[in-house]
């Protein structure tokens, strides 16, 4: 009796995991940690400019490079944390990382000495940053970098671990839930381009880095102060491995038939599996490498012989990449935004009320948008179109990201007039080649940074939850990593893109005079290449065979793949 009673009390304890309370420091944590990065991803610039003397080229360089790997980083923290640590552990460790970036790159703007002689008259006169202060300055901003990586991989999926999404009751909370961490993404980076760059502009960059690096203390606080809240995972190992003994297995196999009864190919035994173990349902795409799951006469080992789940699980890894190639270009509109139009608001009226807008506070519009559509969202169309559809989610994962590409072309079509209108407002009133503002205001941009915002909310966390309910249990945290490459090379490829153009335009971009450059061509020609990569991303999104999880009892569970849809 004893036994039972301690039996009963330790369900009754897990039960009470999880949850809404446990995603509250999630939350919190994202919230402070973004602030904090994404204060510093729009005013960089600034920082390299006058405290490390580079050029505006290599400022701009230097803080491409540093955004694109902080977006790309995340594929070794969901390594880490699906192969090595918990994702409450990984979050804990990267954040630590963060933290120490923040520390070191406060100290360097604190201490002269760290950093080389300021300029005073002739820009073209000053020592840039070399050697040991530019050994200090990239340190800092790489284990930012590498910190805020970690973070990213793992803390979504750690959220979204404090509820079953094979319940149908939780489904549409887990849902909710990405919706709310993108609020509270949202949050945190209005107060980090408001609060945090006017310390930065009013009271130095020391101040600012010791806000960034106070914020992320905080951050690191709130989330361990939930631990004995959260539903941990437990590491399955190296989720690389197993999709490379896949490979592996089916080509050694590639004599053998492919049975066409699922129950004729190897799996674990229902009496072996653990308790969290998720079997999947064959697929009939990739059939090539079902062989991998063919029993043979010298199956003995992974390498030789996968289970079906196994061989599933890399049918949909495969799956998700025209998927996540298909959102890239959005990103890559997404730079065009966070260079060519804080550039265009350089030249416009930034008076709003009695306030002048600093131009690196200009994507605070598209913030503030989210900021109030996200609950409108959530609380008001997915529970209305949820009467129509039965879909727990309101549409489905991959409408939501379709949603948020046509959004994106229609953002580039509006920027595209506005740059329009704002060249003939300048030929108007003679200011072509005049440093003066133009008689017309700022938040004519609010529009198509409203729109692209709105886009932004539908794709972002579209990919985040379709990633998540979609990969297995072994490889959750390194699905969201994914999901952020989009970001990465999406910067990586701005570039290109511009460079490309100006070539083949004959220099749309050359001039270095936005009133004497197209650069409404140029966001014109965005929106239709955007329009043709939405067509891509319809033909990818229709070949898509969502997964298919079976029950206990070895049956197909189909509440769990319409939830999953």
């Amino acid at each position: 009796m004893g036994i039972c009673r301690n039996m009963d009390t330790r369900v009754r304890v897990q039960r009470k995991l999880g949850g809404n309370r446990a995603a509250l420091f999630v939350y919190a944590m994202e919230g402070l940690e973004n602030m904090a990065f994404v204060a510093n991803a729009v005013s960089l610039v600034t920082y390299f400019l006058g405290n490390m003397n580079f050029s505006l080229t290599k400022s701009a360089t230097t803080l491409t490079n540093f955004m694109g790997t902080a977006f790309l980083l995340p594929l070794v923290g969901g390594f880490i944390s699906d192969t090595y640590l918990s994702r409450f552990k990984t979050c804990v460790l990267f954040a630590c990382m963060e933290l120490l970036g923040y520390g070191i790159l406060t100290v360097q703007a604190r201490f002269q000495q760290l950093r080389p002689i300021p300029c005073k008259d002739n820009m073209n006169q000053c020592d840039a940053a070399t050697g040991s202060h530019a050994a200090i300055l990239y340190t800092g901003l790489y284990l930012v970098a590498l910190g805020t990586s970690g973070v990213k991989a793992a803390l979504p999926a750690l959220g979204a671990d404090q509820f079953d999404d094979k319940d149908p009751k939780e489904a549409s909370k887990l849902s909710s839930f990405f919706n709310w961490f993108l609020f509270s993404l949202t949050s945190g980076a209005i107060l980090g381009v408001t609060f945090i760059n006017w310390i930065s502009t009013n009271k130095g960059w020391d101040w600012s880095f010791t806000v960034s690096t106070l914020a992320v203390l905080f951050s690191i606080v709130s989330i361990c102060m939930g631990k004995s809240l959260y539903r941990n995972n437990t590491p399955k190992g190296s989720p690389l491995i197993r999709i490379i003994q896949v490979f592996v297995a089916a080509f050694k196999n590639r004599k053998l038939q492919i049975p066409e009864n699922e129950n004729e190919m190897h799996e674990i035994q229902e009496k072996e599996k653990e308790d969290n173990y998720e079997s999947l349902k064959r697929t009939d795409q990739f059939r090539f490498l079902d062989r991998a799951a063919a029993i043979g006469r010298d199956s003995t080992t992974s390498w030789n012989l996968c289970t079906v789940t196994q061989v599933e699980e890399t049918k949909i890894l495969i799956r998700m990449l025209p998927i996540i190639l298909s959102t890239i270009f959005l990103n890559t509109c997404l730079a065009q935004l966070q260079t060519f139009s804080i550039q265009q608001s350089t030249t416009l009226d930034r008076n709003i009320l009695g306030f002048k807008m600093p131009g690196p506070t200009l994507p605070v519009i598209p913030l503030l948008f989210m900021f109030f559509l996200i609950p409108l969202y959530d609380r008001i169309f997915v529970p209305f179109i949820r009467r129509f559809t039965g879909i727990p989610t309101g549409i489905r994962h991959l409408q939501r990201i379709g949603v948020g590409l046509v959004l994106s072309a229609i953002s580039m079509l509006i920027a595209g007039f506005v740059e329009t209108r704002r060249k003939s407002v300048a030929t108007k009133h003679n200011m072509v080649d005049s440093n003066e503002p133009l008689p017309m205001n700022v938040l004519w941009l609010g529009l198509q940074y409203a729109i692209f915002g709105a886009a932004d909310m539908f794709t972002l966390i579209g990919l985040l939850e379709f990633f998540y309910a979609e990969s297995s249990a072994g490889m959750k945290s390194l699905s969201t990593a994914i999901s952020w490459c989009s970001v990465s090379f999406g910067f990586f490829t701005s570039t290109v893109v511009v460079e490309i153009v100006n070539k083949v335009s004959g220099g749309w971009l050359a001039s270095n005079n936005l009133n004497r450059d197209k650069l409404n061509y140029f966001y014109w020609l965005l929106s239709i290449i955007s329009v043709v990569n939405f067509g891509f991303y319809l033909v990818c999104a229709s070949w898509y065979r969502y997964k298919t999880v079976e029950d206990k009892q070895g049956g197909s569970n189909d509440d769990v793949e319409i939830v999953k849809v």
